[in-house]
């Protein structure tokens, strides 16, 4: 698909849902998903989608006793879950989207960066509308949840918590930015690198967020960062940094 290119590069994630790797590849020229088999590396199903430029990765919506795990696609026009193992859609949330911050999972429901921020919940009669907050809009880092919180950073570094259950806004923290990547969230605290290779660790309360910590990298940091066995792991434009406890 040599035709598949956006202004700024493809930025789109992978997702693995158990045999199949799902691949959203969507630009002006091209757009399209597909399904692969991880074994032999066959295309499984491809799918059309909206010609535009667009930098979402997949989501995953685990499986439950009422339906499989589905992979949720995002772009300006909304998000369609797709079974992995056909490409079938079983579901569309048809009122526009980021085409930048992807959707977050909580639990059963699903956070979409849709005018702010918008929660649906999929149901036997079809999908529910949670609720929708205007005053929780992510700039280019995805929505982050934590202890009953959706955690959005907007594009004047502002680290806005709303609560989940309602999407009411809760307060704000000023951090330094701009933000390129997606916080991270483990053992209770929120992990944020910004551009500049800063990193804040954050304690997220419900009444407040206090930042704990800084640490100047001194590396540019455009890409989220990973957690495992006790480290976060980080990509600059330099290195590939760990950081753990001694």
């Amino acid at each position: 698909y040599p035709n598949a290119s956006n202004s700024l590069g493809m930025s789109s994630s992978p997702v693995v849902v158990g045999s199949t790797v799902v691949v959203q590849v969507e630009s002006d020229a091209e757009a399209f998903a597909c399904g692969v088999d991880t074994v032999s590396g066959e295309t499984r199903w491809t799918i059309e989608r909206p010609r535009a430029a667009n930098w979402t990765s997949p989501t995953i919506l685990p499986a439950t006793a009422k339906h499989p795990a589905l992979v949720l696609l995002q772009s300006s026009k909304g998000l369609t879950a797709v079974n992995p193992e056909t490409g079938a859609v079983a579901w569309q949330f048809d009122k526009g989207a980021s085409t930048i911050p992807s959707a977050t999972v909580i639990g059963d429901s699903v956070v979409i960066p849709s005018n702010g921020l918008t929660a649906v919940r999929p149901g036997e009669s079809g999908l529910d509308q949670l609720w929708n907050s205007g005053s929780l809009s992510p700039a280019t880092a995805s929505p982050v949840a934590v202890g009953g919180l959706a955690l959005v950073l907007n594009s004047s570094g502002v680290l806005n918590a709303g609560n989940m259950e309602n999407g009411e806004r809760l307060w704000q923290l000023r951090l330094r930015g701009p933000f390129s990547s997606t916080p991270i969230a483990a053992n209770g605290y929120l992990y944020a690198f910004n551009e500049a290779g800063v990193a804040f660790v954050v304690r997220p309360e419900q009444d407040k967020g206090t930042i704990i910590s800084e640490l100047d990298l001194g590396e540019i940091i455009l890409c989220s960062p990973g957690a495992a066995n006790g480290a976060i792991y980080v990509r600059s434009d330099q290195h590939l940094i760990k950081l753990a406890s001694p």
